[in-house]
């Protein structure tokens, strides 16, 4: 039977008589959907990546696509779901991934191709298989975690150190989202009060723009990276497939190489991420980043209360001795201080006594030369004083023989010119008026 639709189908595109026919476009489209009923091209398994996704009166309406290692789009398909079928198929693929069929997705579809004469070209899917869908959510994982190993930066966040009491948070979420409303309410209302400082950097946490924002973000933190002590990247429960966004080279790349340590808290438990692989701590879910910091810091507390109480008791046993001592020097204060001034009393009366000897064996001969020595030093002085005043006459009848007056009684005299004293008669302009100083009074002239 299906080779006789064949047969029909080539005769009408080549006429009865094998030469060539002129055809209507509606009779061309049914002669393709003749032949896309061959076993070749029908109900056959295929994969791609689903874009332009709707749907709309039950029927799912989106483009298949085949893309390249780089994203780029090789070929496209229209893709179909009708009514009778799609909730069927949607419904087995959730129970799966517990994921709804939506864009975005890579899928394996096993699909009849139909061609219709007004809408063209197009697939029609009739069932769907999963476990695709999550393979290969985990063979891009795990290239991108092999990369990143390759790379060498796999492990670089986690080899960051940890301040003692990671107070200041840089939080990377969604401000709507639970688990972020879950992680203050986990911090701030925390036993021990502990207090910390936590600034929200706003990202989307899901779909095609998530990885971007995020990344933003980080930008955001690392200009302001000596205010931090870490950074938290939170994000409720949901779907598995509604964590593949986190499954990015180049997000997880940034995480890798980010300079404060990173704790990743997406999902919950069974979720897993690249991010995971990444980051300097992973925790389950958003509460449990926060009891992470609280931990830490209630740890750090314990220590200073263990310190304290082994600084108490410490105290406690070197007052205990001390208090002894105190006892000990209360009962034998009042004897002490008696006996010592009995001690000193004795010895000052033996210090007065010979005392008195040695004055009366030392100071009586020093007495007597001393008067001695009191005659010596007043012949001496009189000899100095008299020795002195030659000396002094004698200096000041040269110093008189040597002054300017003395010179001028001599019949010497001084000229001055403007103030300045003559010594060169070339110097004299005529017309100079000149003083000159006699040993009594002055001369004024006029040089011609």
């Amino acid at each position: 039977m299906k080779k006789k639709q064949s047969s029909d189908a080539e005769m009408t595109l080549f006429g009865n008589d094998g030469g060539e026919a002129t055809l209507t476009i509606t009779q061309l489209c049914d002669a393709v959907q003749q032949l896309l009923k061959s076993p070749t091209v029908t109900d056959k398994w295929v994969v791609g990546e689903l874009i332009d996704f709707s749907v709309r009166n039950g029927h799912c309406y989106a483009d298949l696509v085949e893309k390249d290692d780089e994203g780029k789009a090789l070929a496209k398909i229209p893709f179909r779901v009708w009514n009778y079928k799609y909730d069927s198929l949607n419904n087995k693929f959730y129970a799966a991934t517990n994921q709804q069929l939506g864009a975005g997705l890579k899928v394996r579809v096993r699909v009849k191709p139909s061609m219709h004469k007004l809408y063209g070209l197009s697939v029609i899917a009739d069932d769907i298989d999963p476990n695709y869908t999550m393979g290969d959510m985990l063979r891009r994982r795990r290239e991108i975690i092999e990369r990143l190993n390759r790379e060498g930066i796999l492990n670089l966040n986690q080899q960051l150190l940890w301040p003692d009491i990671p107070t200041r948070i840089a939080v990377i979420s969604s401000p709507l989202a639970a688990g972020y409303g879950d992680f203050l309410n986990q911090l701030f209302l925390n036993e021990s009060h502990i207090r910390f400082d936590v600034k929200l950097y706003e990202a989307i946490m899901q779909g095609e723009r998530a990885c971007p924002t995020i990344l933003a973000a980080l930008e955001q933190i690392a200009t302001d990276a000596h205010r931090w002590d870490a950074v938290v990247i939170i994000r409720g429960g949901g779907a598995s497939l509604d964590l593949q966004c986190f499954d990015n080279y180049d997000l997880a790349a940034a995480i890798a190489r980010f300079p404060l340590p990173v704790i990743v808290g997406i999902g919950h438990e069974r979720d897993e991420t690249v991010l995971d692989f990444v980051a300097n701590r992973r925790v389950k879910t958003p509460t449990a980043a926060a009891e992470f910091f609280i931990k830490r810091g209630e740890s750090l507390l314990n220590r200073l209360n263990t310190i304290g109480s082994a600084l108490l008791q410490r105290a406690t046993d070197i007052m205990a001795v001390e208090k002894e001592q105190l006892s000990y020097f209360e009962g034998v204060i009042s004897v002490y201080p008696l006996n010592a001034v009995r001690h000193a009393d004795s010895r000052l009366s033996n210090n007065i006594s010979v005392l008195s000897t040695v004055a009366s064996r030392r100071i009586l001969p020093a007495i007597e030369k001393l008067n001695a020595m009191q005659s010596q030093i007043a012949l001496a002085a009189g000899g100095a004083v008299v020795s002195c005043r030659e000396r002094l006459n004698s200096s000041e009848r040269l110093l008189y023989a040597l002054s300017p007056q003395a010179v001028l009684s001599r019949g010497y005299s001084v000229t001055r010119c403007n103030g300045r004293i003559v010594t060169n008669a070339t110097d004299l302009a005529s017309g100079s008026r000149l003083t000159t100083q006699l040993a009594s009074g002055e001369i004024t002239s006029i040089v011609e």
